[in-house]
Formats: structure tokens, C-alpha cells, sequence
């Protein structure tokens, strides 16, 4: 029996591996870094055999609520990602499966590797609408790339939209494959209406050094690069330092940053409640948003989410109070769980890819509800 961690987005330490029943395994801190709480690996040599999986230090992980109620996905294909029994004793996690085949895949949610990123791009900037454009580069040396889905008329509305500030939320790439490919659909109409209107300028994934290196929350120096907005640099997170200097070039009009939620068995949306110069216009256009939202998907609800920051004192550190606050204009995070949507369960996938996809169709829904009164 082999256990490994793949290249691209792998995360694993085996302690033991000796008796299938008993396997002891650690997920590793991010780089320069206390954080953990993402893994991914493969097991060989498990076909027909009764597996359990220990992850020893899960009682030690950054969000241990996290493990409350969370069961592990698994993939034979690396396409299909489904549930299996996972239980949580207050010190390991431990993941209990038979495998059907001899190589079988886990992690915490779906990975989504730069690789596939890559990928993506390369064949959406294929589209008459899209182009691929590179902001500069990580500390890794790694390429930080924005697609620009529209033409740049001055005229239009700028809209951002960036995913993957903590590497470990893969919710945010899937979630950016519906968007992307709704916009890119010549026949919808939405999309039509919205690109008539706006420009998007879309950063699928701002932590790439992360996420290759399989970290949870930060870059490839420690940073958490929703905790550097207000002062980034070059020398310790020129992501955020880079697509903030190119924010200040097109000017923003919308900002949506998409994330997902350890602990919370809900999709929401975290505002900008907090900031000093909030204005009744940014809260009624975040009204706007949401009932949209709701009625494109109804996955999406605002009952159970983050305490609003109270008046004058949100955290301008972060991506959706900086945006607002400097731009003055409706910025919002986006939330997805690890676990399952508590509001409509499903048994074998949980809050699955597709169901990511489907909330970045129902964003662009609900970006045309308000891109008319962005300005």
C-alpha cells in the first residue's frame, strides 16, 4: 500500500501506513506558516480493503468547527469528487472507505491544480470576448493572470471578480468556470446585457504559489492575502500588490471576491458593512444583489453568515472593505462551504463543483440587476 500527495495541490505526511485499518497520516502547515487544514493525496493498493485514514492532527487545525459535520470527498477519476464516512473525535479526523479501484484520490473539497487553471484559460481566451492578460508575477515566479472578458470602453462599468486568495477554497475555481462560460455564451442574454454595460476583469485564481504548494490560506512567503490589502509590497504579496495597482488603473465600479467557508454549512455573502464612509447607496444595491442571487439560485440565502462589522470600524486589511472604501462602490465576499448545504442536502456529492458552477451562472444573474445603477 503506497500513500503520496500529488505535485500540484498535494498535502500529506504518512506516519504509518502499515495496517490499512490503521493508517496514521498528518496534513502538513502551510509554508512559513501556523495554518492548516486543506490535504490531498492518493492512496494505491486499497482495492476491496476495509481503509481507515487518521489524520492525527486534525484537532489541532486552524478551524476545527470545520470538522463538525464534514465528510472527506474521494475521486477514482479526478472528475467526480463524492462524500465518504468521515468522523471527527475532538483530536483526529478519520476518513473510512472500501475503494472500488487500486488508486483512489481524497481531499478536503475538489482540488483544482494551476494545471487545470492553466488550462481553462488557455481555452476560454479562444472567445471573440475574452483575452488573457498577465499582471506579473508571484514569488514563486509564477504568472498572476487576469482575463479581461469585454472591450475597455472607458464608458463601461468596471467589474472585478477574483477567487483563490486562500489557495485550499477550490470552491472559487469552480465557481468561476460558470461565470466565465456564462459570459462567454454569445447566445445568453444576460450576459449580452451585462457585457453591453461592463467590463470584467476576472483574476481566476490570485494565489497560484499556494495553491501549488498545497496550503490552506497562504502564499509562498506566509502572507494571508486577505489580511494585506491596506499595505501590500513586492516583497510579501505582490498578488494583492498587483491587482491593486491595476484596480487603480481601470478604476472599479464592482468587486465580488469568492471564497469558501470552513465551518459554515451555507452559501452568503459577507459586505462592507464596517467601512467609515459606507453610503446608503452601496447598502441598497447590496440589497439588490442579494435578492437577485436568491432567485437565480436558491442555494444561496442571507439568514446565517458573518456578524456585520459594526459602523466605522470594518477591517480595510481585507480585499471587500479596501475595494469599497477606496473606490467607493458595492464590494462583496462570497462564501461557499467544505461540507454540505444544510439548506438542501445532497447524500453522495455534499456542496459539490457543479453546485459551485451554478452559483457563478446565478452571479451573473444577479450582476444585472444592479449594473445599470453601479454608477
Amino acid at each position: 500500500m503506497h500513500i503520496g500527495a500529488p505535485s500540484d495541490s498535494g498535502n500529506i505526511e504518512v506516519i504509518n501506513a502499515s495496517d490499512p485499518a490503521n493508517i496514521r497520516l498528518a496534513i502538513r502547515p502551510d509554508c512559513n506558516s501556523d495554518y492548516f487544514q486543506w490535504f490531498h493525496f492518493r492512496l494505491v493498493g486499497g482495492r476491496d480493503v476495509d481503509c481507515a485514514l487518521v489524520i492525527e492532527n486534525a484537532g489541532a487545525a486552524s478551524y476545527t468547527k470545520g470538522w463538525d459535520g464534514y465528510r472527506a470527498v474521494a475521486s477514482y477519476d479526478r472528475r467526480s469528487w463524492f462524500r465518504v464516512p468521515t468522523e471527527y473525535d475532538g483530536s483526529a479526523l478519520t476518513i473510512r472507505h472500501r475503494p472500488e479501484q487500486n488508486s483512489v484520490y481524497y481531499a478536503y473539497f475538489a482540488p483544482y491544480p494551476l494545471e487545470q487553471c492553466r488550462d481553462f484559460l488557455a481555452q476560454r481566451q479562444m472567445s471573440d470576448r475574452a483575452q488573457v492578460s498577465c499582471v506579473g508575477r508571484t514569488l514563486d515566479g509564477e504568472d498572476l493572470d487576469l482575463l479581461i472578458i469585454g472591450d475597455e470602453d472607458p464608458e463601461k462599468r468596471k467589474c472585478w471578480v477574483i477567487g483563490r486568495q486562500h489557495p485550499g477554497e477550490t470552491q472559487a475555481s469552480y465557481w468561476m468556470e460558470g461565470f466565465i462560460d456564462r459570459l462567454l455564451d454569445t447566445a445568453d442574454p444576460v450576459a449580452n446585457a451585462v457585457l453591453d454595460r461592463a467590463t470584467l476583469y476576472v483574476v481566476p485564481n490570485m494565489n497560484p504559489d499556494g495553491s501549488r504548494r498545497g496550503n490552506l490560506r497562504v502564499n509562498a512567503s506566509g502572507a494571508n492575502l486577505n489580511r494585506e490589502w491596506a499595505a501590500p509590497s513586492m516583497e510579501k504579496s505582490p498578488e494583492v500588490f498587483l491587482v491593486r495597482e491595476r484596480m487603480e488603473q481601470t478604476g472599479v465600479d464592482f468587486c465580488l471576491d469568492v471564497h469558501g467557508d470552513e465551518a459554515l454549512p451555507y452559501v452568503f455573502i459577507a459586505g462592507s458593512d464596517g467601512i467609515p464612509s459606507l453610503t446608503a447607496k452601496q447598502t441598497a444595491l447590496r440589497e439588490a444583489f442579494d435578492t437577485a442571487l436568491i432567485r437565480a439560485n436558491p442555494d444561496y440565502q442571507v439568514e446565517r453568515g458573518y456578524p456585520k462589522a459594526p459602523a466605522g470600524r470594518g477591517n480595510l486589511t481585507m480585499c471587500t472593505a479596501h475595494v469599497a472604501e477606496t473606490f467607493g462602490c458595492l464590494a462583496m465576499t462570497l462564501e461557499m462551504p467544505f461540507k454540505d448545504n444544510a439548506n438542501a442536502p445532497d447524500e453522495l456529492y455534499g456542496w459539490s463543483p457543479d453546485r459551485c458552477r451554478r452559483q457563478g451562472e446565478g452571479g451573473l444573474d444577479a450582476l444585472y440587476a444592479v449594473v445599470d445603477d453601479l454608477r
